[in-house]
């Protein structure tokens, strides 16, 4: 008979060195035990962590499970992160993946459309870091390569899926907005020829 204690343990620590999320198939396989089992004994270290008020909790991803920071110490985790930010994306990266992120699968083409500025670059960047993916291939001329995102990326956020990116809205002002600053720039290039 196994020690319920004995193999939580086992998965607390494979949990803590592992540098990507490991599904519940692949530790049972090497606790040599039942996936179903092992899917309870993480329920229940969540639970047990989160009723702790631990510094981290144990989160179930788009691909497995991981261990991270609790979001009531995020303060504290980026002030350390920062300290070293060599690995960060810039914001011309950043755009870049959220319009991937928002309007997959597209192509470069598009994604040049939206920011006003060729993406090649940017978009290599991506793929090398693992952020994004070929999706396959659009119809029509050239039949340009799609994108979309990957479950890194999913991970990255601490996403499950894409549908728990916020809404676009929530970054965006309303369309009212957009048109009365359209209509003031109108005015102003008017003004400036009649001067």
């Amino acid at each position: 008979m196994r020690d319920e204690e004995s193999l939580e343990q086992k998965l607390e620590a494979m949990l803590t060195v592992a540098l990507e999320p490991i599904s519940v198939e692949e530790l049972a396989d090497v606790v040599d035990a039942n996936a179903a089992e092992i899917e309870n004994l993480l329920r229940s270290l969540r639970q047990e962590y989160l009723d702790a008020r631990r510094g981290f909790q144990l989160v179930e991803l788009a691909s497995g499970w991981v261990m991270q920071s609790a979001p009531e110490v995020a303060e504290w985790v980026t002030k350390f992160a920062n300290r070293d930010v060599s690995h960060r994306l810039s914001s011309a990266a950043l755009e870049t993946l959220a319009i991937i992120a928002y309007r997959q699968p597209v192509s470069r083409a598009q994604i040049t459309a939206l920011r006003g500025v060729n993406v090649d670059g940017v978009v290599r960047l991506l793929e090398q870091r693992g952020y994004v993916e070929e999706r396959g291939r659009a119809g029509g001329p050239g039949q340009p390569i799609l994108y979309g995102t990957t479950e890194l990326f999913l991970d990255r956020l601490g996403l499950a899926s894409l549908h728990e990116l916020p809404p676009i809205e929530e970054f965006m002002d309303p369309v009212e907005t957009a048109i009365a600053l359209a209509d003031e720039l109108s005015s102003r290039v008017d003004a400036a020829e009649v001067n």
